[in-house]
This record gives structure tokens, sequence and C-alpha cells, in this order.
């Protein structure tokens, strides 16, 4: 069963908290300050945290660091008195899962608490696969030092270790992709069709099979940041506020450091990061522009684009027909996307 610790100064709603969660099955700790959260941490193992903002005993950013300290992939959740932009951006930074904003709508804790649980799991099972190589390696490079002879049966070792973290890779990449798909219906199958429309033109432009498969993952992944983001902000129908593009801007940065523990990930995560630059640098987060962004990040660019045009949305109950969408995609042609790219998937669109 998942065990949830809570960090929380205010026992009325620390009480509230946890009658609701054992009702659903989770196992729960209290903790009354910061000290003593960090004590029962440092004895116990947890899934998840929820942390109260601004509790008297110790800053929270410094509460973050000492939990994440002590371990790195654990799901943090804030709770805020009042939503502030530039409060939640900080704690974005430090790791935080998610920041949720008094009146807690209980719903939505849950399915943050769910998809949290779910991701930690995730994290535990490859870091401890990970180190499991390593060690498997290092047993394998000491007994090839000794035993010349068994090189070709190491090997067949390496190898068949080699395919188990390719297949436990797929995995991951399709559960991810998968809590994706769940979080709005509108972008039901985006990541899919992404991946399928990058596909195509990185074949076109004859890129290696490494390189293609790389930009397949980072499609399957480009929006899992979006999991951080407010449902009422991502399902709004009315334009966005100005704070509230800029949080949606933060979806690739997240999606970056939800990964980042997958380390064997490394060329995925710089795509799912940087597939919102332009290509005249007024792109986000890190406004690159021509050929700093790598190409597989230029691909995505524009096959995300043309998904988006030509499919449904909260804000946009009919989509551009195909002609229209590639007219777009003509006319920003040197400024969001990359001619060359933008070449290629002109002459490939009607194909796909």
């Amino acid at each position: 069963m998942s065990k949830i610790l809570i960090i929380n100064d205010n026992q009325k709603w620390s009480e509230y908290l946890m009658n609701e969660l054992t009702m659903r099955g989770y196992i729960l700790s209290m903790a009354n300050s910061s000290y003593e959260g960090i004590k029962q941490l440092h004895s116990f193992t947890f899934d998840l945290v929820i942390v109260k903002c601004g509790m008297t005993d110790m800053p929270t950013k410094e509460l973050i660091k000492e939990i994440k300290v002590y371990s790195p992939e654990i799901i943090i959740i804030v709770l805020l008195d009042s939503y502030d932009a530039v409060v939640v951006t900080e704690l974005n930074s430090l790791g935080v899962y998610d920041v949720l904003s008094r009146p807690i709508n209980l719903e939505r804790l849950l399915f943050v608490i769910k998809k949290g649980i779910e991701l930690h799991s995730i994290l535990i099972s490859h870091r401890k696969f990970l180190l499991s190589i390593e060690e498997q390696n290092a047993s394998l490079q000491k007994q090839n030092t000794f035993l010349s002879k068994r090189v070709e049966e190491l090997t067949k070792n390496l190898t068949r270790l080699y395919e188990n973290l390719r297949t436990t890779y797929m995995r991951t990449i399709k559960a991810l992709a998968q809590a994706i798909d769940m979080r709005d219906h509108y972008t039901h199958k985006h990541s899919e069709n992404v991946a399928h429309y990058a596909v195509k033109i990185a074949e076109a432009m004859n890129l290696s099979a490494h390189d293609i498969e790389i930009i397949r993952g980072a499609c399957e992944l480009h929006d899992i940041g979006k999991i951080g983001i407010y449902d009422e902000i991502l399902s709004k129908e009315k334009p966005l506020t100005e704070k509230e593009k800029e949080e949606i801007k933060l979806h690739s940065l997240k999606g970056a450091q939800i990964l980042e523990p997958l380390n064997f990930l490394e060329e995925i995560i710089l795509l799912v990061r940087q597939h919102h630059e332009n290509y005249d640098g007024t792109g986000y987060p890190d406004r690159h522009k021509g050929e700093e962004i790598p190409l597989g990040a230029r691909i995505i660019r524009v096959a995300d684009a043309y998904d988006a045009m030509t499919s449904a949305r909260a804000y946009r109950k009919i989509p551009l027909s195909k002609e229209e969408a590639i007219e777009e995609i003509k006319r920003n042609s040197g400024t969001q996307f990359d001619p060359k790219v933008v070449e290629v998937f002109l002459k490939i669109v009607d194909k796909i």
C-alpha cells in the first residue's frame, strides 16, 4: 500500500486530509513541524509527501531541498493558502511535482496523488534497475579481466542486459505517454499523432535510426510537463490571462524536470525541454534560435503545431482544415519554424 507523509502545522487541515486519504486506502503519517517531517523521512519510507507552505519553523524552500537531498525520487505536493504565481514558479524549480491552493479540490488532489505515486513507482523501479545493471557490469568486467576465455559468454550477457534495459525504457515511454493522454480528452492521442508526423519528417530528412527513435520517444513525452498544470487552465475555453500563459509555458521545463532522474533519457530530455523554441529565438524556455536548437526539437515543433491546429481544443472546438494549417506553417517558416524542416514537411504532408 502507498505511504503518504503530511507535513502540516494546521491540525484541523491535517485531520481532514488524513480522514479522506485513509478512507481511500492510503497509509498516512503526520508531522506537525518541518523538523518532525524530516525526522520521519529518515526513519520510514514514503511514496509521496504533502507539505503545507509557510510553516514557521523552517522556510518551505529549505524544507523541499532537505526532502530532495534525502530522497531525490520522492513526489512532493505543496499546499498554498492562496495561489501565488511567483511562489509556484520557485517551487516548481525545486522539483515539486504539483502545487495546489486553497480551497482544495479533493478530486483534483486525489488525481494528483494517484499520478504522483504512479510516477514514483516508475522512478524507483528504474533506479533499482540501473543500479542492478551497474553492479552486473562491474562484476562482468572483473570476471573478464581474470577469465579471458569467457569473453564470448560475457558478450552474450551484456547483450541480454542491453535488451532488458531497452525493454524497460520502452515500458517507461508508454506508461508516461498514457499518463499524458489520460489528462485531457481534447489532446487524446496528440502525442501519438505528433510522433507519427515527426518520424515521417525525420525519415524524409534521412536521419539515422538512432536519431529517429530519440525523436519518437521525445514526441511521446513532449507534453508530460502538463501533468503539473492546473486543469482549469488546460481546459479553459476563454482566452488565457498573461499569468496563465506563463504557467502553460512552464510545461516544457517541467517535463524536463520530471524526466531528469531518468538519466539514460538524456537526449530525449533535451528535446522535451526545447520543443517550443522558435527558429527566430522568440520561443521558450531558453529562447534559443536557429541551429542552437537541436534538429529533433525543430522537427517536433512543426509536427506539434500541425497536429494542434488540425485537432479540436478546449479553446477552439472547430479545428483548422489541413489546407489552412499548411498555409499557417508556410507563413511562419523562418520565424516559428525551421525553413528546411518546413520544406521537407510540405513534400510529405499529403502522404501523412
